[in-house]
């Protein structure tokens, strides 16, 4: 299980395919889930021109390590990988990679669904928007 925070724009194809080459379970799996969320330009009805997302540097990745550790232990997964964004971002850029390796397609799906939802509902990263007139904190993550 690798956890990563970018203060820098990723590939997340890239990214995956390097990991999953040096992770060395080639033969080992037979699904691979993989999630990629993108910055949209638009959010609550507004147009979003660029986001800030920031983080509290140690408590984030102790938290994105429990829920990978949590997701190991309720699926039968061979590993996982998170890679999250912070800093500024404008849209198209990716945010996360969630990438899920297991022996069956159902533990690799629901492993990440799993560390998706926790990402966004309790992960502690905060988003700041900038709109054309203002910015505002992001309060509810849809």
């Amino acid at each position: 299980m690798l956890i990563e925070i970018k203060d820098a724009a990723f590939e997340p194809y890239q990214r995956l395919l390097d990991y999953q080459v040096s992770a060395n379970f080639a033969g080992k799996y037979g699904a691979t889930a993989v999630f990629v969320g993108s910055m949209r330009e638009f959010n609550q009805g507004d147009d979003v021109e660029a986001m800030e997302l920031e983080h509290y540097p140690g408590m984030t990745e102790k938290y994105l390590q429990k829920i990978s550790e949590e997701a190991a232990s309720k699926w039968d997964i061979l590993d996982s990988l998170i890679v999250h964004r912070v800093g500024e971002m404008q849209p198209n850029d990716p945010i996360v990679l969630v990438a899920v390796w297991s022996a069956h397609r159902a533990a690799a799906f629901d492993a990440s669904r799993y560390l998706m939802e926790e990402l966004k509902s309790r992960a502690p990263f905060w988003k700041k928007e900038s709109l054309s007139d203002k910015s505002r904190w992001v309060d509810k993550n849809t």
